[in-house]
This record gives C-alpha cells, structure tokens and sequence, in this order.
C-alpha cells in the first residue's frame, strides 16, 4: 500500500510539472517571436514525453498488478522464503538459489506467463532490476495473448 501511495504523490507531482512547464511553454509561444515560439515548442515538448513515459509505466504496473492478483488468486504467487539479511534486505546468495529454480521452471515452460512472472519476481530479489522489468513485459505479453522473443532476458 506505502507503495501505491508513493507512486500516486510521484505521479501528482510530475502532473504538477507537467502543467507548469506546459504553461511556461505556452506563455513562450504567445509572446509571437521567433525565438520564444521555437522555445515554447521546445520546453512544450519535455512534457509531452514526460507524460507519455508516465503513462506507459503506469500501465506496466496495471498490468503487473492484475497479473498478481490473478496468480494469487490461483494460489500461484512465489512464497516469500527467501534468507535477509540484519537490515532486512534480501540475502544474495538466497536469491541466487531461487533464481535459478525459477529460470529452470521458465525454460521448462517458455509460453506459461506464470513462469515469467515468477522468473521477474526472482530478477527482482536479484537486484537485477532491468531483466525484472524485461521479464515482466513478457509476462503481460504472454498473458495478453502475444509473443515477443525480444522481451525475453537472457542469463543472470
């Protein structure tokens, strides 16, 4: 829940300035001069990409989420056993061993989403944070009824 939270404070925030720079560029463009109209254009552009990758993450952790709901409500979410360390963060080697189970299930079952969620899952107590995010993506590729061989990681 913290991190719902977190991520919608974030999400506000950046839709905050959005808007602001939004006007600034636009207060530019109404100004009429060559200079301040291809500024406005420019500082308008920063916006339109920050929106556009703050909606395309936002639909990631859509996806990824109703993905977990429906594995827990099959009873298929991996079991969180995994050693920690004093501070509380997961122990590498620990994660090592769950990983490799996990990759082995996933290439025994290359089409199976569950698989690739579980695989994202073991990426992520890894610390490998870019595969989690690939593994992921296949996951929900996978799920929605696609194939990308390009999403699939490769090696630890």
């Amino acid at each position: 829940m913290r991190a719902k939270i977190t991520y919608a404070v974030t999400a506000a925030v950046l839709v905050f300035y959005f808007l602001l720079v939004g006007s600034r560029g636009v207060l530019l463009i109404k100004h009429g001069t060559l200079l301040t109209v291809t500024f406005g254009v420019a500082v308008l552009i920063l916006p339109v990409i920050g929106i556009w990758f703050l909606w395309k993450n936002t639909q990631f952790v859509r996806r990824a989420n109703a993905l977990a709901a429906e594995l827990d409500a099959e009873g298929g979410l991996p079991v969180d056993d995994l050693a920690r360390t004093p501070s509380g963060r997961i122990d590498r080697d620990s994660a090592d061993a769950a990983f490799a189970r996990r990759q082995e299930e996933t290439e025994d079952a290359p089409d199976d989403w569950r698989c690739w969620f579980r695989l994202a899952v073991a990426y992520q107590d890894a610390r490998d944070t870019p595969r989690a995010r690939k593994a992921m993506q296949r996951a929900i590729a996978l799920h929605r009824g696609r194939t990308t061989a390009s999403a699939a990681p490769s090696g630890n």
